[in-house]
């Protein structure tokens, strides 16, 4: 894309989009002029602006004969043009005495707190995966003729219970014999694990049986993982004030229903899982349509003891101060890894 883009476009552009950013309103020829400290002729920007909007990186809003970027343009800007402001002290302190190694529920809050309020806009993490859940100890307890009640304890001690229904009766005898099997065998092992196990070498133990152990494992895996909310959200309402958005009611309803459908929202924290560093997704590239064009998302993966289990973000207007927004995703991604990580 830059090779289309000589030197001076790439400038015209840059300046359009940060006085974009800045003030709101659409930028016209003359304010380029102004800012751009190049030497050229209304007619020159003119013509440039012209080549920029062909190539759909700005659009003319039909009220105004200034232009405004488009997602394209940002995504260029961010590419290629943005110039990242290290974090102020002051914020970087804030951050750092905000995520003190504590309670991980109350730290994945504060972070999501933080970003909110230092943005703000709505800042979004993503609960740590919970990557191979195991047991200690598993019991089957008779309920009626096809319910079982399975008894899980974690290796923590932590009780977990869930009802099981059975496509045949088991005697009491039975479901002590499948507890012992399973205890014997695999405590202190992943569910994961148990259930290949359960698939491949299992021949000594009957179809049944392997079928029951198969719903239990299936079952504990839910839940012992289930812990809670798969992320926590901040400052939703801040986007309410929002001028890009609020003045459009149709806009706002896609944005709280993509709040309220969480898959969207985790298809972005999923995808920025298994990236590296920060990642923008400027309005529709996010991949889903509840996001409307004038939404964008910058995330970064956080890690527990060097594996990645989670992803902080903002969510926010496409016009955001990026150089500002990119660091203090950066900054409390790694703050919260080592909050989080034994010390």
């Amino acid at each position: 894309m830059d090779r289309m883009l000589d030197k001076r476009a790439q400038i015209l552009l840059k300046t359009l989009i940060e006085r974009y950013i800045a003030e709101g309103q659409p930028v016209g020829s003359r304010t380029l002029s102004k800012y751009s400290g190049l030497d050229l002729s209304p007619a020159t920007v003119r013509n440039v602006m012209a080549d920029l909007e062909e190539l759909g990186f700005i659009a003319s809003p039909h009220t105004s004969a200034g232009r405004v970027p488009t997602p394209a343009g940002y995504r260029f800007f961010v590419d290629t043009l943005l110039v990242i402001k290290p974090l102020e002290s002051g914020a970087v302190s804030r951050i750092e005495g905000e995520l003190q190694p504590d309670n991980p529920q109350r730290v994945i809050q504060a972070a999501s707190q933080l970003l909110s309020q230092l943005t703000q806009f709505a800042g979004v993490v993503m609960t740590p995966r919970r990557r191979a859940v195991s047991f200690r100890h598993i019991e089957f307890l008779r309920l009626s003729e096809k319910r079982v009640l399975l008894i899980m304890v974690t290796p923590e001690g932590d009780v977990q219970n869930r009802i099981l229904f059975t496509e045949r009766e088991f005697t009491a005898s039975e479901l002590i014999e499948a507890a012992n099997f399973m205890n014997q065998h695999y405590s202190g092992h992943s569910f994961e694990d148990v259930r290949s196990k359960l698939q491949g070498e299992l021949s000594e133990l009957r179809q049944d049986l392997i079928r029951l152990l198969t719903a239990a494992v299936d079952a504990g895996n839910r839940a012992i993982s289930e812990g809670g909310e798969p992320y926590v959200i901040s400052g939703e309402r801040k986007l309410l004030s929002l001028q890009d958005v609020s003045h459009d009611m149709s806009r706002l309803r896609q944005l709280f229903e993509l709040f309220e459908r969480k898959t969207s929202l985790l298809q972005i924290l999923d995808v920025s899982l298994r990236g590296q560093g920060v990642q923008i997704f400027i309005g529709g590239e996010s991949g889903f349509s509840a996001a409307p064009d004038d939404v964008s998302v910058v995330t970064s993966p956080y890690k527990v003891d060097g594996e990645v289990v989670g992803t902080v973000g903002v969510i926010g207007p496409t016009r955001m101060a990026y150089d500002r927004v990119i660091p203090i995703v950066d900054v409390t991604a790694k703050l919260l890894s080592s909050a989080l990580s034994q010390h």
